[in-house]
């Protein structure tokens, strides 16, 4: 499956859970985010209102974040040779906009 690309920047390929693209464009407009490849959604219980994200773990390039919104959960995959706090800070940024 050839993988559909925003900006070369977000790769798809998979769907994004609701409310959640505009925030992973946001993110994507600093240029220390390489890429964010958005995995699996699964269905769960506690993810109402409005979208969190979460890092869980340090991966070989970047972080792995956990989204929820929608009442799906779904991985993402985020290229960047950032610390997890300064990550931290520009999610905050993307989702207060």
């Amino acid at each position: 499956m050839r993988l559909r690309a925003h900006r070369n920047k977000l790769k798809i390929e998979h769907s994004i859970i609701g409310g959640l693209r505009p925030v992973l464009e946001r993110l994507l407009a600093h240029d220390e985010i390489r890429s964010i490849i958005p995995g699996v959604i699964r269905p769960v219980r506690d993810a109402r209102g409005a979208v969190k994200v979460r890092i869980t773990v340090p991966v070989q390039n970047g972080w792995k974040a956990i989204a929820l919104a929608a009442g799906a959960r779904q991985e993402l995959f985020i290229s960047t040779a950032l610390a997890q706090q300064e990550l931290d800070r520009l999610i905050e940024k993307a989702l207060e906009e």
